[in-house]
């Protein structure tokens, strides 16, 4: 059998309620015992009960690390940094998946079960319903990579999407493209919308620009590549900015099935800056989401309404930039 409290509690020649305190954060107890205690628990190998002790202290540290992107490699990126950052501060992420779930109650339901101190929705293509349900149902959340808003109902950490999409078209422009496209994700993300909402904005100014739009059915390499495939059957544009390195991933494929070179014979720009993005054989030219500044804001963020359940919801946005690489030709 395992350790147990009692038997740190006889070693330390003190109460098992002298070892409980001991272990649970805040609770008072002499700095002598608290030596004896920790003393004998490393002698005898003793860890405390992290489900034990929620039954004293009301918290679990679980936090609910929500997403429906999983198909996306990003999020093995963006899970591997969320795990890490919420484990390094003694918090417990609880990964949940929500592909294919539409209805915010049943998300909030299941939390609910495993009695999480905090939520993270981790998506651009989650409505903010989800976070707003969370909210509702008194569950701190931030929704991290969210659409950004002046007066936002929940905490809200991510990037400008309106602006990325303007970023890439001005840069389109200076390459010298003057029939230009965008690709983007399936039209309920508001991330996509955003995203050619901005692009729109820009081209716009511009009347010497051509311009068309079309819309993948997810954020996915096959979704990117099929759209692609089927915009190289009629006049393609000559720059397309895809509204997401998978998608471009996926282009980028599709260009060389047709023996197309690109930044030569057509320009590509994504958005993220996922590792896959940098490999020698993709190059892709992308604008760079500062994901791991973001991760650690919306832990931050759980941290402090862990302290102050009531604070008032705010929108963290951080700022994009181009990564120069070998998908689009050279500014004029």
């Amino acid at each position: 059998m395992g350790v147990t409290l009692k038997d740190v509690a006889a070693l330390a020649g003190v109460s098992r309620s002298a070892v409980s305190r001991t272990f649970t954060e805040g609770a008072s107890v002499s700095a002598k015992t608290r030596s004896k205690v920790e003393k004998a628990a490393k002698e005898l190998g003793y860890s405390p009960n992290a489900l034990a002790s929620s039954l004293t202290t009301g918290r679990t540290k679980l936090i609910g690390l929500i997403s429906n992107n999983f198909h996306n490699p990003i999020f093995l990126e963006v899970f591997d940094q969320f795990t890490r950052a919420l484990q390094e501060r003694g918090l417990r992420p609880l990964i949940v998946n929500l592909t294919d779930e539409t209805e915010p109650a049943n998300s909030v339901r299941m939390l609910r079960q495993y009695s999480v101190d905090a939520a993270i929705v981790a998506s651009s293509t989650l409505p903010p319903s989800f976070a707003k349900a969370f909210h509702d149902a008194g569950v701190p959340v931030v929704h991290t990579f969210g659409r950004s808003a002046t007066s936002p109902e929940v905490h809200v950490v991510g990037i400008d999407n309106v602006e990325c999409g303007r970023m890439a078209a001005r840069e389109l422009r200076a390459r010298g493209y003057k029939r230009i496209g965008y690709l983007g994700g399936p039209k309920d993300a508001t991330s996509a919308m955003d995203r050619y909402r901005g692009f729109m904005e820009e081209v716009e100014k511009h009347p010497d620009l051509e311009v068309s739009h079309s819309f993948a059915g997810a954020y996915s390499f096959e979704a990117g590549r099929e759209e692609m495939l089927a915009l190289l059957k009629n006049k393609p544009a000559d720059g397309y900015f895809c509204g997401d390195d998978i998608l471009s991933i996926g282009a980028l494929s599709a260009l060389s099935d047709h023996g197309l070179k690109p930044g030569k014979d057509i320009g590509i720009i994504g958005l993220n800056d996922m590792e896959m993005s940098r490999w020698e054989s993709v190059n892709l030219t992308t604008i760079h989401q500062p994901i791991k500044q973001i991760i650690t804001s919306s832990v931050d963020l759980v941290e402090e309404m862990l302290k102050d359940p009531d604070r008032y919801p705010e929108a963290r946005i951080f700022p994009c930039r181009v990564i120069e690489r070998g998908t689009l030709r050279p500014r004029l």
